[in-house]
């Protein structure tokens, strides 16, 4: 024989004779009909200084960043396929991509146009890109 025999009712939960059901929890009335209502929770206040200003920050210097590398970059491929420089669009792309970079023009001077203007516009792009990221980045850290 084994030294584990059946534990007593008390120590295990069970009656020793399963045919009687007699419950051995008395479910208590309904909290809802006993308790008071909870009281509504308070508004959730934010203090000064809880970072969303640096996150609104962040977002509308990087969102100018994209689209200032986006006009460069678009005047780069229209000039690359030799769009119409009559039409509007192109012309309007242009005088954006012109006047972005400003700073940059001329920095390469080589014979080949279409390998100048690529450098030319392309530079600035990156470094709106580079600039315009990072400060992003070191916004959101605070």
């Amino acid at each position: 024989m084994s030294d584990y025999g059946q534990l007593p009712p008390e120590r295990h939960g069970y009656d020793r004779d399963l045919r009687q059901t007699t419950p051995r929890h008395v479910p208590a009335e309904p909290a809802h009909l006993t308790d008071p209502p909870a009281p509504a929770p308070a508004p959730v206040v934010r203090p000064r200084g809880d970072g969303t200003g640096q996150l609104r920050a962040a977002l509308v210097i990087h969102t100018i960043a994209d689209i200032a590398a986006a006009f460069l970059g678009l005047w780069i491929v229209l000039y690359l396929f030799d769009a119409n420089q009559g039409n509007v669009f192109v012309d309007f792309v242009k005088d954006a991509a012109d006047g972005l970079a400003w700073w940059s023009q001329d920095i390469f001077s080589m014979d080949a146009e279409v390998f100048r203007t690529f450098l030319n516009f392309a530079l600035p792009a990156g470094v709106y890109l580079l600039v315009g990221h990072g400060a992003a980045a070191w916004l959101r850290r605070f």
